[in-house]
């Protein structure tokens, strides 16, 4: 029995009672997505939860591929999806539509580009009744199919690709900070709002950190276990960390620093060596000290991509050990162009909308 009763709460916190199996809303946000988005929704479609307790949401983005042609044949299969129109074209925003559409007492978030256990929902609603949780999910367990994408995996599993994020412990079973995609009670958005919806990024931390704020807790369980395709081109790479470290300022400059100063890291070693290249060209006693810098941190990067890449393929160390500097560079200067380019944010005090209470 879940022992979050109507009236029970903790932190200041009020769930109400899940039932034995809640009406579980599903939300796929996509765009572009022709290779992968048949196989997410039907990974959906076939979970081992009962089907009448079930309705999937396809918010598409526009797409310029097949991507909603591929939704509307499966539509027609299955009366339990629905097809929503993005045109604002942000996760946060195709997030929002679904929500405020939903019926279910759990919203459950599937990214388009993954794949999912058949028992991912059952495990995320056990998890949510066993903790009390306001959101729970499992770790970002990457899963590559190209040669960079393997190299890519093997970066991720290391401190220096990720600085030690629990959401990207695979054994990690406990109270978190953030999760991975996110198995929502609905009490989540009457608490602590939607997504932020002018987000372009790190739209779930922002969540997450405002969940926190109002004394509801994360859990990320063992049990949730889904697989993720990283990016396969370091060009997308880049882009990808850029983005991050711009949406984590955004965030930071308007709901305050993050529990952890993890986040911060990237920053911080980007802008270090900014300094030091700076002071080298203008001061050159300051050469030495930054040529020592630049090889404390290669043999940090060769050695941790050794470490990692020994799991894999000892082939990939180099690429390995090249994708380091380019996701910690992407990053802390996507950070820094945050910080610019978002100093003019909203009051901390603005709050997106609440989902209305039932």
């Amino acid at each position: 029995m879940d022992d979050w009763g109507p009236e029970s709460g903790r932190g200041g916190v009020i769930l109400r009672t899940l039932a034995e199996r809640p009406f579980c809303s599903i939300v796929i946000p996509c765009y572009n997505e022709e290779e992968h988005i048949e196989r997410v929704v039907r990974a959906a479609l076939g979970q081992r939860y009962p089907s009448e307790r079930l309705e999937i949401f396809v918010v598409d983005g526009r797409s310029l591929d097949r991507t909603p042609d591929i939704v509307r044949a499966l539509v027609a299969e299955d009366p339990r999806i629905v097809l929503l129109d993005n045109p604002q074209r942000l996760q946060a925003a195709a997030l929002n539509m679904a929500i405020k559409r939903s019926r279910g007492d759990v919203i459950i978030r599937m990214d388009a580009h993954a794949d999912y256990d058949p028992g991912y929902v059952a495990a995320s609603v056990a998890a949510l009744r066993r903790t009390g949780a306001l959101n729970v999910g499992g770790a970002m367990r990457p899963l590559g199919k190209t040669r960079f994408q393997k190299a890519l995996c093997a970066a991720l599993r290391s401190p220096l690709g990720v600085g030690g994020s629990a959401s990207r412990d695979p054994d990690r079973e406990g109270y978190v900070e953030s999760v991975w995609c996110g198995a929502f009670r609905r009490e989540a958005f009457e608490l602590a709002g939607l997504f932020d919806p002018d987000a372009r990024t790190n739209e779930d931390a922002e969540l997450n950190q405002r969940i926190l704020a109002r004394g509801g807790r994360i859990y990320q369980s063992r049990d949730i276990v889904g697989h993720y395709y990283p990016r396969s081109t370091f060009v997308g790479l880049f882009r990808q960390y850029f983005n991050y470290g711009a949406g984590r300022a955004r965030t930071i400059l308007l709901r305050g620093l993050p529990p952890s100063p993890r986040p911060l890291i990237p920053f911080a070693t980007f802008f270090t060596f900014t300094v030091l290249v700076a002071l080298a060209l203008l001061y050159s006693p300051a050469e030495p000290v930054l040529r020592a810098a630049v090889a404390v941190y290669t043999l940090a990067i060769v050695a941790g991509a050794a470490w990692v890449a020994r799991r894999a393929h000892g082939r990939l160390v180099f690429l390995v050990a090249a994708m380091f500097p380019v996701m910690h560079f992407a990053h802390g200067l996507g950070f820094a162009v945050g910080l610019v380019r978002y100093a003019q944010a909203p009051s901390r005090d603005a709050e997106p909308e609440r989902l209305p209470a039932r």
